[in-house]
């Protein structure tokens, strides 16, 4: 393993512009439970699930009985106000301020990334601690609305201070299109990047999961020199694709990714910095 994460160092410092996708086991790692795992939520309690299908719907066909569900109810992920980034959102947050890491998609609703320090961080499902209105795409944070008073004096739903249309939660729901803001952002860093870290997702959750397949297919010409002096130009990839996770993954059997770091993130990435502050001296 350690001459991976000496490759994966490599690579990074000779990178251009280098971004990270990250999944849920990232967010394991600091204790939040997952959705499809052994022990996940929706593993544990299908009818959850069944619900959770139809949450969107609720909201589009009657905004007021959806917010009435979400204050009256629990969370299933819990109380995340008080969930700490681990080691793993402290090294990415790291290769940001060493001017490495462009920017993070990540298909996780925990805010981790940015309280670790990350600036730029495209959260591509949304944020429990925000609030979205669908018809202009404006965000808040959940601390601008008083959704208890808003309850009590039966003013649900909360509404737009900009357009006055309805908002939800900013987490996107099962059914739910991908925020158009952020599907155009996400698709134009996975176009323009010279290097994909992708840590800590199965890679089977779309449209997320696109998002390395669409990367592979940029291809950039290179000057190449036969044995007996003859140049040639061949097509090649123009990403490199490391992968860091538990398990392998759809994009290692499919060889989308250029090799696999096998592990927990929390202990890799941390790593993975280390190696590249040593090469950096």
């Amino acid at each position: 393993m350690g001459s991976l994460i000496e490759r994966a160092a490599r690579d990074l410092l000779r990178s251009n512009y280098a971004i990270a996708l990250t999944g849920a086991g990232m967010s394991t790692e600091s204790g939040i439970r997952d959705f499809r795992g052994p022990n996940g939520i929706w593993t544990k309690d299908p009818e959850a699930e069944k619900r959770a299908y139809q949450t969107y719907h609720k909201f589009l066909r009657d905004p007021k009985e959806y917010w009435e569900d979400i204050l009256g109810g629990r969370s299933l992920l819990g109380n995340l106000e008080n969930t700490k980034p681990n080691p793993g959102h402290y090294a990415l947050a790291g290769l940001e301020g060493m001017g490495i890491l462009k920017s993070v998609l990540t298909q996780n609703i925990d805010g981790l990334h940015e309280k670790a320090g990350n600036k730029r961080v495209l959260e591509y499902h949304g944020s429990v601690f925000k609030l979205r209105c669908p018809s202009c795409s404006s965000r808040f944070k959940r601390e601008e609305y008083d959704l208890e008073r808003l309850a009590l004096e039966e003013k649900l739903p909360p509404r737009c201070d900009k357009c006055g249309s309805p908002v939800k939660g900013d987490v996107v729901h099962f059914n739910e299109p991908i925020p158009s803001d952020v599907a155009h952002e996400s698709l134009e860093e996975a176009w323009k990047c010279d290097l994909m870290l992708i840590c800590g997702t199965s890679a089977v959750v779309y449209p997320f999961a696109q998002l390395p397949r669409i990367t592979r297919q940029r291809q950039v010409e290179q000057e190449r020199k036969t044995e007996s002096g003859l140049y040639f130009v061949k097509s090649e990839a123009a990403t490199m694709i490391i992968e860091v996770n538990a398990e392998l993954t759809p994009l290692t059997v499919e060889g989308i990714s250029d090799y696999l770091i096998q592990g927990r993130t929390a202990e890799i990435l941390p790593k993975i910095v280390e190696a590249v502050k040593e090469l950096s001296k």
